[in-house]
This record gives C-alpha cells, structure tokens and sequence, in this order.
C-alpha cells in the first residue's frame, strides 16, 4: 500500500499532466533559465560583490557553491530518511550509502551532522550571495528598468537561481531516491565536513540553548550516549563558551559596520531601517524553520491534543485537511522561498564592504577584515539566532507554536507562493537528474514496510511510533531503547507481544507482572517441544 502511494507520489511530483501544471512547469524553466544567463552576465560584466575584481572565481565559487547546497540539502533528506531503517538491508547493494548512514546512526552523530549541517547551508548561500549578487545600480544589456528592478534590485534572479537548482530539485529526488542519492563520495565527503564543523564548536551554543529549553519545557534532553565526564565534559563546555563568544563578537561587528555604513546593504536605505530588517527579517525565518518542526510534530497528534486555540484549530485545518493533505508539502515548497528570499536581505545587512581608504570595522586587523567579507558573521548569527533556537523552541512546545495568528499568515503567505508556481522547475529538474544518475524508489531496493516485515526485515519507524500506541507497550519504561532484537522479535512474533502487553499493564494498574511470565512460557511448551 505505501509502495503505491509512494509511486502516485511520485508521478504527481514529477508528471502532472494537467494544463495548469504543464503551464507552471514551462514558465518556471523559463524564469530559471532567464535568471541564470542573467546572473552569468553580472559576473563577467564585474556587477557582483565579488566578481567586481575576480569574475572566474567568482564563477567557480558560485557553481562549487551552489552544487555543495544541492548535495548538503539532498543529504540531509537522505539522513534522516534513512535513520530508522536497518542499513544491513542495503549494505551489499549500496557500500557508500552503508558506510554513510553506519556511522550517522550511531549515537547522537545525526543531531551532530544536522547541527553542522545548518551553519554549512547557511554560509554557503552567503557565499553564493557574494558570489552571483548583483551589485547596487546593475545594468545588464540595456533590459528595461523593471525588469532589471525585479530580478536584480529584489534579488529575486539569485532566489530563483539558488532555490530550484541548489535544493529544491535534490530535496525532489532525495526524500523518496534517499538510498541512490547518497551512494557516492561527494555524500561521505560532505558528510563529514558538517561533522567536522560540528566538531570545531563555533555552533556549540545552541546545544546549551537547547538544554535550556528543556529544562523550562520539563522536558531534559535525552542523550543516547553515555554521560560525559572528564575531559570531554570540559571540552564540550569549552566549546560551548568558544561559540557564545563568537556570537558576540558577530553580533557586536555586524551592528557597528551598519551604524557606520560599511555593508552590502543598498544605498539610500537608512541604517534604523537596516536594523529593523536584521532582526525583523532573522525573527520570520526563525518562525519558518520552527513552523515545519511544529507542523511535522502536530501531525502525528490527534485533533484533540492539538489544543482548544481557534488559530492552531485554523492553521491544521488549512494545513492538514486541505488538497487531501498536499498543503504540507506545499508549505515545504513556499518556506523555501521565505527562507531564501530573507537570507539574501540578511546577507547584504550583514556582508561588509570596506572602500578604499575608509578604516576597518572596529579597527580590526585586515586579515580578520577580510575573513568578515565573507560572511562568516551573518552565517554564524542566523544559524543560531534565525534557525537552531526557533527550531528547538518549536519541539519543546509545538501546540503553542500554532497558536499565534502570526503561525496562521505565514503559512497562508507560502501556501500562495507555492501555488504560483514559481519553482515548478525544481520538478522539471529533479526528472532530468533522476533520468541521468538513473535513481530508483527506496522500495525497489528494500521493500515497503509490509514487505520488510513479512521478511523478518524491521522498519524502526513503524517500530519506534506506531507500535508501542497500538500494543500497549508504552508503559514499560524506556521500552524504545531495548535491544533492536528484542524490539523485532515483539513486532513480529504476536505471542511475545502479547507477554509484554500484559506486563506494561500489570504495571499500569500497581500490580505483579510475575502471574502472565507462566502464561506466557505455557504458550511456548508446544514450540519447545517441536524444538
């Protein structure tokens, strides 16, 4: 059954056949098309922050750029994807992708890579920014001025550029090709560099926020490591320190190039206004990045838990029982446009641009000068401030997430960008890739769950969610992290389900499970015997 959804899913993503949806694919390309030669253009006619004195690096920094994004965005899909699935299944036919999610799945080095993984995004989109971003007053081949007031003056050339090529097309092909799309060494490379940035600690910061935040929630932080202690305890809270520093430093730079008017920021636009935008614009991709954490949490939720607010009642109706359920991953589509749009505003509030002859921010020294050109600063204060905060924010309290009207219009403001079919292209995209690499569903190679099942083969996410609500087996404490075998062997033998259901009641109701241990080992004398 989900085999089929799956493959429906699929054709619908990729073929949609009806004339409004062949319309919106064509125009998209075309857009996408446009936005490309125009933004090649810029580069060689030295109109971007860096191609101004190195246009073939800008060049090369921009599509090393943009293929990194496409890689870090797929992968991430892929990771967690394939987190609960027993990687032994593909281990013969997929070595690279065994080697990857071997490792990913150990511990809590997927919360590592997904933090790494976050600050990487970022600052590579800053680095695309300064890359293919037009400078103020481009003029590029006598284009009329509106034309070049919409893709230029607003960007919206690099939005369209960065979004359908550099992720929208590999988050397509990933969330249902998870297992092909990371069978290769650009994936273990990329892999890595998100572990190793994690590793450096420049982000650690958000891992104290994120302790916090469970504490006032009364929710701890459950760890599947053992406790640290020693020298790594010390390390850990050292590099904690380290990126809170760091993010002051950030912070205090960024706010004194823009009192001084030494950003990327266009000209004419008043320094109060600037600030109003850094924070302002930080706050609403905080509260998109934590909308898809609430949003994917309340789905699993009855409509009774989901509270009594009339806004969180309006934004899961909309969002949930509208276009059979399609408004989820259309809100997907639309937030990617938010997010991107407000990263390149922030990335020119926080760029800095120093003229010949003025003196450095702060009087720093030029090497440090230099390094904040890049962006360093802005990659650094978005990813904790405008992303990882709001995200942990949103799982600790998810309902009350929904309940702001605020919630409400930004999800009927993506809904309405996602169906203007403005990056159509990332589908048209995603079926040329999957042609070529010759991708194939995740079923082909494991199965569905049911099929998994009737092998013996487990799926942990059916394990992990549905059955410990169906069975009963939530109330034996800590019954999710017993050994994998023991988990499968409740899963598919009904006779030892039904042992441990009795005893996760017996202890609901202050009893003795001992009586069902006698009833349990009788039902196996006839097995026994066999034996």
């Amino acid at each position: 059954r989900r085999f089929k959804q799956t493959s429906n899913n699929f054709k619908m993503g990729y073929g949609e056949n009806d004339p409004l949806s062949i319309f919106k694919n064509i125009y998209s390309t075309i857009l996408l098309i446009f936005s490309v030669i125009c933004i090649h253009g810029l580069i060689f006619t030295k109109q971007t922050g860096l191609s101004e004195n190195q246009p073939i690096i800008a060049l090369v920094l921009l599509w090393v750029g943009i293929f990194w994004l496409s890689m870090i965005e797929g992968g991430q899909a892929s990771h967690v994807g394939l987190a609960p699935i027993d990687e032994e299944l593909f281990k013969d036919s997929h070595p690279t992708t065994y080697k990857i999610t071997h490792f990913c799945n150990k511990g809590d080095n997927l919360d590592r890579y997904l933090l790494g993984r976050q600050f990487g995004v970022i600052f590579v989109v800053f680095c695309i920014n300064l890359s293919g971003g037009p400078i103020a007053d481009a003029d590029l081949w006598g284009l009329p001025g509106w034309v070049q007031q919409i893709f230029f003056g607003t960007g919206f050339a690099m939005i369209l550029f960065t979004c359908m090529v550099g992720q929208l097309n590999t988050q397509v092909n990933a969330s249902i090709c998870m297992i092909d799309f990371i069978n290769n060494y650009i994936s273990l490379f990329t892999f890595w560099c998100c572990m190793v940035v994690e590793f450096v600690g420049i982000v650690h910061s958000s891992y104290a926020i994120q302790l916090a935040i469970g504490q006032m929630a009364g929710k701890p932080i459950q760890s599947r490591e053992p406790p640290k202690e020693g020298f790594t305890l010390l390390f850990f809270w050292a590099r904690v320190l380290f990126s809170f520093a760091l993010l002051g430093f950030s912070l205090v730079v960024t706010i004194a190039a823009l009192l001084d008017g030494k950003t990327t920021m266009w000209e004419g636009v008043p320094v109060v206004v600037s600030l109003i935008l850094f924070f302002g614009l930080m706050s609403v991709v905080g509260m998109l990045e934590g909308m898809q954490i609430a949003f994917f949490y309340v789905a699993k939720l009855s409509e009774s838990e989901r509270g009594s607010s009339s806004w969180a009642n309006r934004t899961c109706n909309l969002l949930y029982n509208k276009r059979n359920g399609l408004n989820l991953p259309g809100f997907m589509i639309g937030r990617q446009l938010c997010v991107v749009s407000c990263f390149f505003i922030v990335a020119r509030v926080t760029t800095q641009d120093i003229a010949e002859g003025e003196t450095n921010v702060l009087g720093l020294p030029d090497p440090i000068q230099n390094f904040l050109k890049l962006g360093f600063q802005g990659a650094l204060i978005t990813t904790i401030l405008a992303s990882i905060t709001w995200q942990l924010v949103a799982g600790a309290f998810p309902v009350a997430f929904l309940s702001t009207p605020i919630t409400y219009i930004l999800l009927v403001i993506c809904l309405t960008l996602e169906g203007t079919g403005i990056c159509n292209g990332a589908w048209v995209l995603g079926a040329i890739f999957k042609k070529a690499f010759g991708y194939q569903l995740d079923e082909v190679y494991i199965g569905t769950p049911e099929e998994r099942r009737a092998r013996g083969n487990k799926d942990d996410s059916q394990r992990e969610i549905a059955l410990p609500v169906e069975t009963g087996f939530h109330g034996l404490p800590q019954f999710t992290d017993a050994p994998k075998s023991l988990r499968d062997l409740a899963e598919s033998d009904p006779e030892v389900g039904n042992y441990l259901s009795s005893v996760a009641n017996s202890m609901k109701a202050g009893g003795s499970a001992a009586p069902a241990v006698g009833a349990a080992a009788s039902s196996y004398d006839d097995d026994e015997v066999e034996c």
